[in-house]
C-alpha cells in the first residue's frame, strides 16, 4: 500500500511545479506577442531594401563594390550563431546548433577555416563542452535586441570582409516562418548576391530594369549596401527571438499539461490509499466486535 504522506508531499511538489510552468508559459506568450510585432514591423522594410539591392546588383553590372565581390582565394569564413541566454525552450538551441555544426563540418571538408561568433550563453556553453574554438562571445543582447546592439556586430564583420580577412559570412539562426513553423537556417550574409538577397523566395530570372542614379552609383551603394547587411542581420535577431519565445511557450505548455496529468494520477493514488486505510480500519473494528461477542 502506498504511503499517503509520501503521495501528499509529491503531489504538493508537482502542484508547485505546475504553477511555475504555467506562469512561464504565460510570460512566454506575452513576450512572443511583443517579439512578433517587432519582427513583422521590420520585415517589409528588410524585404524591400533587399529587393532593391538585388535589382541594383543584377542590373548595374559595371558597378563594383567590396561587399559584392567574391574572394575565392581567401580560405577563411565567419559564422555567426544566434542562440538563447536561457534554457527551457525545447529544441530551439539544439536545432540551431546542429545546423551550425553541420555547416562548420562542410566548410572544414572543403579546407576552409571558420571563425565562429557565438551569440547567447547556451551556444557558448555547448561549444565549450565540445572544445570547439569560439572567435568572439556575445552575451549582452537580451529578449528585445536593439538595432544599436546589432549594428557593431555587422560593422565588424563587414570590416573583416572588406580587408580580405574572410571570404564569406554566414548566420545560423532559427528562421520564423509562421507560428507553427520555425526552421533552422544558415543564411549567407556576405558577399551580397542576388540569390542570397531574395531569401526564401522562388529563384527567378532578374528582369532588366533601367535605373537613373542620383547621386552617382558609387556614393549611393556606399550607403545602401552596408545598410542592407545591417538590416538583414537585425532581422535574423528578431526572427530568433520570436522563434525562441514560441519554443518556450510550447515547452512550458507541455510541461504544464504533464504536471496536470501527474497531479490527477497522484490524486487517484491518494484516494485509493485512503480508501484502503479506511477499509482496513473498518475490518479491525468488525474483527474486534466479533471477538467481544
Amino acid at each position: 500500500m502506498a504511503n499517503k504522506r509520501i503521495i501528499v508531499k509529491r503531489r504538493k511538489s508537482v502542484r508547485n511545479i505546475h504553477k511555475i510552468t504555467r506562469t512561464m508559459q504565460l510570460i512566454a506568450t506575452a513576450r512572443f506577442q511583443a517579439a512578433l510585432n517587432r519582427a513583422t514591423a521590420t520585415k517589409p522594410y528588410t524585404e524591400k531594401l533587399a529587393e532593391l539591392v538585388a535589382d541594383l546588383s543584377g542590373a548595374a553590372e559595371t558597378i563594383r563594390h567590396p561587399l559584392l565581390q567574391s574572394q575565392d582565394d581567401v580560405k577563411r569564413s565567419a559564422l555567426l550563431v544566434i542562440t538563447s541566454n536561457r534554457g527551457l525552450c525545447g529544441g530551439y538551441n539544439a536545432r540551431t546548433l546542429r545546423a551550425a555544426l553541420a555547416h562548420l563540418d562542410d566548410l572544414k571538408a572543403n579546407d576552409i577555416e571558420t571563425d565562429t561568433y557565438m551569440v547567447g550563453k547556451k551556444g557558448i556553453g555547448y561549444f565549450r563542452f565540445l572544445n570547439r574554438p569560439v572567435h568572439e562571445q556575445i552575451t549582452g543582447i537580451g529578449d528585445t535586441p536593439l538595432f544599436e546592439e546589432v549594428e557593431p556586430i555587422a560593422n565588424g564583420l563587414m570590416d573583416r570582409f572588406v580587408r580580405g580577412e574572410i571570404a564569406s559570412v554566414y548566420v545560423a539562426y532559427m528562421k520564423f516562418v509562421s507560428i507553427g513553423s520555425q526552421r533552422p537556417t544558415v543564411m549567407p550574409l556576405l558577399p551580397l548576391a542576388h540569390d542570397a538577397l531574395i531569401d526564401g523566395q522562388e529563384a527567378a530570372e532578374p528582369k532588366p530594369v533601367e535605373f537613373e542614379f542620383s547621386p552617382e552609383p558609387g556614393k549611393l551603394l556606399q550607403e545602401l549596401l552596408p545598410a542592407a547587411v545591417r538590416v538583414r542581420l537585425f532581422q535574423c535577431f528578431t526572427d530568433s527571438v520570436v522563434s525562441e519565445q514560441i519554443s518556450r511557450m510550447v515547452a512550458m505548455k507541455a510541461a504544464t499539461d504533464a504536471a496536470s496529468d501527474m497531479i490527477k494520477t497522484l490524486t487517484r493514488q491518494y484516494n485509493r490509499a485512503r480508501q484502503t486505510q479506511i477499509t482496513m480500519e473498518l475490518l479491525d473494528i468488525i474483527g474486534g466486535s466479533s471477538a467481544l461477542a
